[in-house]
């Protein structure tokens, strides 16, 4: 049976883009990944953060939680999700991914795919700014 694998991804609005970088990143340990005019990939140990500028309402906030599965389930996963949920926003990335609302309306996306295929996808764009891996203690140790 197709089964989730875990979180791929968390993504935040934010209100300012400086502050709640340096707020992750100074204070919590997050490693900028990528950045961009609205937006910002920080890696928090094993967790991909996406920080979106924007204003938290309702209607636009773009605040969800992702979830990963095998891109062999992805498709059995998404029609026993489309057949029992409503979806709140189309895809728009690289990978396969759906947007979805569970029953109290929170917002969640079935992803395939992870943080380096995204830079990938992102190289060579003018508008964002990529930075290397964090490099571990143990690489450092020599």
């Amino acid at each position: 049976m197709p089964r989730i694998r875990g979180i791929n991804h968390v993504t935040l609005v934010c209100s300012g883009l400086d502050r709640s970088c340096t707020y992750y990143c100074d204070i919590l340990g997050a490693q900028p990944r990528a950045r961009w005019a609205t937006g910002a990939y920080l890696e928090l140990g094993a967790l991909w953060l996406c920080l979106e500028l924007g204003t938290p309402d309702s209607r636009a906030d773009d605040t969800h939680l992702a979830l990963d599965c095998d891109a062999s389930d992805y498709n059995a996963l998404a029609a026993r999700i489309t057949a029992a949920s409503a979806q709140w926003k189309e895809n728009g990335s690289e990978v396969a991914s759906l947007y979805f609302l569970d029953p109290d309306g929170h917002k969640l996306e079935l992803h395939v795919g992870d943080l380096c295929t995204r830079l990938v996808a992102y190289q060579g764009r003018d508008d964002v700014e990529i930075f290397p891996p964090p490099v571990s203690g143990a690489e450092t140790a020599s």
